[in-house]
């Protein structure tokens, strides 16, 4: 059902406690064969700022939060302080590379109030020092817009979860307002910048939000379509570029991260 209230909180954040609990269970993606099809979602470790999940729409681009990218004082992380390793599990990662450049959307706001306009453009894009091929990694594709009622699955990485990618593989949109959208997935701190999938025609998994908050039985995201247009716009026009060294080493091990990234309503 579309929400129609007034005010977003009354609409959206503030109905979590009448919610149902989430639909499905999660699944730990372990083995190499489990990963299958999900090696484009990596862990984005953010130097002593933590980690978030991201995910490639591009073999040079990865898609997270916005809030990911700021520090605890909300300054930017450095890119050359990030690093994204994909299909992270036990200290093994199928490619990983450092970040040359970030792009957060302007709409974000850094430690402001986390407010449904803060969610709707709650994205960043991060470019890749060392692209990652596909035939690596496969990247992802957008969906188009989200409805209530859709099933979805999220692929991420958590707070007591964080050596290998977990798999909810069916909860669901239960509602959406002004281009946010809000799910009964499970969600925790790490899972920030989660991609949430749809199946599109033919079986194939598109990306239809990002996770960027969560509480109790709710998790927040928002439409992704016209935000990451925008972003791709703004790395083009970009003048600058921070240049981090090329990282990428094919299955190899990977470190670990300091903290869990997280947002709550």
């Amino acid at each position: 059902m579309r929400l129609r209230a007034a005010s977003f909180c009354a609409a959206l954040l503030c109905a979590v406690t009448a919610l149902p609990a989430a639909a499905g269970g999660l699944i730990r993606l372990t083995d190499r064969d489990d990963l299958f099809g999900w090696e484009a979602v990596g862990r984005l470790e953010l130097g002593a700022a933590g980690y978030c999940t991201g995910s490639l729409i591009a073999p040079a681009l990865v898609l997270t939060a916005a809030h990911c990218v700021y520090d605890k004082s909300h300054a930017p992380i450095a890119a050359e302080a990030m690093t994204f390793r994909a299909g992270l599990r036990d200290g093994e990662f199928i490619s990983q590379s450092g970040v040359a450049q970030v792009v957060a959307h302007p709409g974000y706001a850094p430690g402001a109030t986390l407010t449904g306009e803060m969610v709707r453009h709650d994205v960043a894009l991060l470019k890749l020092a060392d692209p990652i091929p596909s035939a690596v990694a496969g990247p992802f594709a957008l969906a188009g817009a989200g409805r209530a009622g859709a099933r979805v699955s999220v692929v991420s990485y958590g707070r007591g979860r964080d050596a290998a990618l977990s798999w909810q593989r069916d909860c669901g949109i239960i509602a959406m307002n002004r281009g946010v959208m809000q799910f009964d997935c499970d969600v925790t701190f790490g899972s920030s910048g989660a991609p949430v999938f749809m199946r599109a025609a033919g079986g194939n998994a598109r990306i239809v939000s990002l996770i960027s908050s969560g509480g109790q039985d709710a998790a927040y995201g928002m439409e992704l379509p016209g935000i990451v247009a925008d972003l791709k716009q703004a790395m083009r026009a970009a003048k600058r570029i921070t240049t981090a060294a090329p990282r990428r080493v094919q299955v190899g091990q990977g470190g670990g991260g300091i903290g869990a990234k997280f947002q709550k309503p």
